[in-house]
């Protein structure tokens, strides 16, 4: 955006919360490129935010993220509500890669304008997101969406990180791809809100469900507290899909009974802040690696001249300089 262009915002901002789709992609460019304008434009979005429901879909590869999101933005749409969508993409956004399978699979929702879809390059981050995602959501809230489904890269056993930014976390998974065992390991039990088996048309969907409902029993839960549904969809087919909504639904009203969608929302409030306030003080201090600072008081660190714990309150103390 040209200096000519950041008395443009206001205007940017009315735009895209008047639906317009090229206001909405502008608005996630300017996020995903860290812009000079970015604050001016969180300050004005942020009046228009928290209202919609953040959905976030995980699960390993292979297991049917994509077409899942595509049968459940088709049911959402259904009842009337406006969806945004963020498919995350391991791959460079300059190579293509999953970008147009992405598109592909959600192909039915093109030409639908109240359904937006995005996706964005991880470009290296791991927990299968990317860095800028909350921020993205930010923007498909204050546009005006009821849902914004982050649908996550597909990195297996690191992928949790979606569970701090979504109000739900769907956890996706197969039978026959050892799933049960490798969600067992990430501790993913720990963070679904719903668990589904997707392509349970396929032998040993059974099975899979009941390793799963086997392996969410063994947790210890509190009065009151949810507890997670395993269901079964064949997501090409759209069949189970309703049940999965329905499920939702419970979920979304047991969050607005239970407070706990306001301690969820307040956490992830707290990451965002903390993370921007550490990338500000890297800048501060001259980057991701901290200038020549750093390498001289590593170097006395290795000579035993001091300890890490003194050198790096001495590197944020020049930082404020």
């Amino acid at each position: 955006m040209t200096r000519r262009g950041a008395h443009a915002v206001p205007d940017l901002v009315a735009r895209a919360r008047a639906g317009e789709a090229a206001a909405v992609a502008r608005l996630i460019t300017l996020v995903e490129d860290a812009s000079p304008h970015l604050r001016e434009v969180m300050a004005a979005l942020n009046p228009h935010t928290g209202r919609a429901h953040v959905l976030g879909i995980t699960g390993a590869p292979g297991v049917g993220k994509s077409t899942s999101t595509n049968a459940l933005v088709a049911g959402m749409r259904r009842a009337g509500k406006r969806v945004g969508v963020l498919a995350i993409d391991p791959s460079s956004p300059f190579s293509g890669g999953a970008l147009l399978g992405d598109r592909v699979r959600m192909g039915d929702h093109a030409l639908d304008k109240d359904v937006y879809i995005r996706s964005m390059g991880a470009r290296g981050h791991l927990g299968g997101l990317a860095w800028s995602t909350p921020q993205a959501v930010r923007v498909l809230d204050a546009a005006g969406c009821d849902v914004v489904v982050v649908e996550t890269v597909g990195v297996g056993q690191s992928e949790v990180e979606v569970a701090g930014l979504a109000d739900t976390t769907l956890v996706l998974l197969a039978p026959g791809m050892g799933d049960g065992i490798q969600a067992a390991k990430a501790g993913i039990l720990e963070v679904g809100d719903l668990y589904v088996v997707n392509k349970a048309d396929r032998e040993g969907a059974e099975r899979t469900r009941r390793e799963l409902r086997t392996m969410l029993s063994l947790g210890e839960r509190h009065e009151g507290a949810w507890r997670p549904p395993v269901l079964m969809t064949v997501a090409s087919t759209g069949e189970g899909i309703d049940d999965l909504l329905g499920e939702l639904e419970r979920h979304v009203t047991w969050l607005e009974e239970s407070g706990e969608l306001t301690r969820r929302r307040t956490l992830r409030a707290r990451r965002e802040v903390e993370a921007i306030a550490l990338a500000s003080l890297r800048e501060r201090w001259g980057g991701t690696d901290g200038g020549d600072d750093l390498d001289v008081l590593a170097a006395r660190v290795a000579a035993g001249e001091t300890d890490p714990y003194a050198a790096a309150d001495r590197l944020l103390d020049r930082g404020g300089d």
